[in-house]
Order: structure tokens, then sequence, then C-alpha cells
């Protein structure tokens, strides 16, 4: 397994939630299998009008969106002389979340991990010209998708 350090908060007003501790494992298990090591990633859980305020702040768009990922990009050497990669943050709308899932007809559990791992692929450098389903990031991203389809991180 590798070493990676994972920080999932929320913004008020959404809860820290149980399922966090799932995401923080799916999470592991995602970077395991991208082979990334050393990697300091965090997760923002809110809501619409919080991500929204993101959205028109940092892209000019004036709505919610589902995820939205800020590569950092910085190295450093802790005191172990370990070299970590600040990989940066991915902020996740739960309110979008539930849209999307009812809007696409699929579980909340497989849209969350959707997400996630959407999030992690553009920390990692992959990008997309737009959501079509032929662009190779969302390609690569359902191939991941499908190798983890049992796991479950989303329980209300």
């Amino acid at each position: 397994m590798s070493n990676n350090s994972i920080t999932i908060t929320s913004e008020p007003p959404v809860p820290a939630q149980k399922w966090f501790a799932d995401a923080e494992l799916f999470i592991s298990k995602i970077l395991d299998y991208l082979d990334i090591d050393n990697w300091e990633i965090s997760i923002l859980f809110c809501d619409d009008a919080f991500i929204s305020s993101l959205n028109a702040k940092y892209r000019g768009i004036d709505s919610p969106t589902d995820v939205l990922s800020f590569e950092q990009g910085d190295e450093y050497i802790d005191d172990n002389d370990i070299t970590w990669f600040n990989a940066g943050d991915i902020a996740i709308s739960l309110d979008t979340l539930r849209a999307n899932s009812e809007h696409f007809s699929v579980d909340i559990n497989e849209e969350l991990k959707r997400l996630l791992v959407h999030g992690i692929l553009h920390l990692d450098g992959m990008d997309h010209d737009d959501n079509s389903p032929e662009q190779d990031m969302l390609q690569f991203q359902e191939h991941i998708l499908a190798g983890f389809a049992d796991d479950v991180v989303f329980k209300e």
C-alpha cells in the first residue's frame, strides 16, 4: 500500500459524515492503482452555494458544479527525508452529486466514486476538452471505476 496523506473535511452547512473514512479508503485504493506515492491530497465536501462561489472566483462561472480540482504541485522533504508532493485539493458538492445521480440514473455511490476519480486524475495532470465520453481522460476514468465497482463509499 502506498504512503499518501489524505485529508477529508466539509464546509458548513455540510456536516462531517461517517462515510468519510470509507471515502479515504477508496481514495487510497485509487492512488495505489495509479501507482502514486507520497501525495498529500485534500477533499472538501460542500454544498452548491459554496462550490458556486469557488467556481465564480476561480473559473469565472457563476453557477454550481459537481467537482473542482485545484492543483498545487509543490514538493517538500519532511523530517524523515521523505519527499512529499502536495497534489492539491478537490471540492465536491453533495447537492450536485445527488442531482447528477438522479439525472444520469446512477447510484449515488457510483457517482461519488466517479467524482473522486475525476478529481484525482485532474490533480495527476490529466484534462479533457469537454464532457463527451470519447475524451481519453473520461474513458480512463470509467476504466478505473469498472475495477472498483464493488467498493462502497457513500452510506447515508
